[in-house]
């Protein structure tokens, strides 16, 4: 699948997986693909934690509330370290955002499924610091994101995007000429 199929076939998927493992080959190749996202002033404040042991995804999905994801073969977990780049900012946000990017396009590009799950579980409930403490994340990192992997027992809906033209322009807002 080139990129473009990728960019155009990705979805949200929030369906039952099929019980068919990840192969730990394709979980190492798509946070490779990942990891060379890019990283404001090359601070590569992200990094991820794949999760195939079921056991240890069992754990993970029993505290996510409500249920997401709960017959996922496997799972990548997204964390982030605040660090200061550019003029005392911080792009961590941004680093991690063209990470998981990178992660659901090629999740889509090996035929897998997959959801971008973050303020599930960072909102005020903080279902985020239990899976860290369950996955032994040390302090100073934080858990952002958890992206459930594998083949769906369906597709995932296309949703209805707005046109074109009322989202993109050229040389001025609005002008299509």
């Amino acid at each position: 699948m080139d990129v473009f199929e990728a960019v155009l076939n990705r979805h949200s998927y929030r369906g039952k997986y099929k019980d068919i493992p990840v192969p730990r080959e394709d979980l190492v190749k798509i946070m490779k693909a990942c990891l060379s996202a890019p990283s404001g002033c090359n601070k590569q404040t992200t990094s991820l934690i794949a999760v195939d042991d079921p056991a240890v995804l069992e754990r993970i999905k029993e505290v996510i509330d409500p249920p997401a994801a709960e017959t996922a073969p496997a799972a990548i977990c997204v964390l982030t370290q605040r660090i200061n780049a550019y003029r005392d900012k911080c792009f961590a946000v941004q680093d991690y955002s063209a990470v998981i990017e990178n992660i659901l396009l090629a999740v889509t590009a090996l035929g897998y499924q997959s959801c971008w799950y973050e303020g599930h579980i960072t909102d005020d409930d903080r279902i985020c610091d239990r899976i860290a403490e369950i996955l032994q994340v040390p302090e100073g990192y934080d858990l952002v994101c958890f992206l459930p992997v594998g083949i769906g027992e369906g597709s995932a809906a296309a949703p209805v995007k707005k046109a074109f033209g009322e989202r993109a322009w050229f040389n001025s807002f609005g002008k299509n000429e």
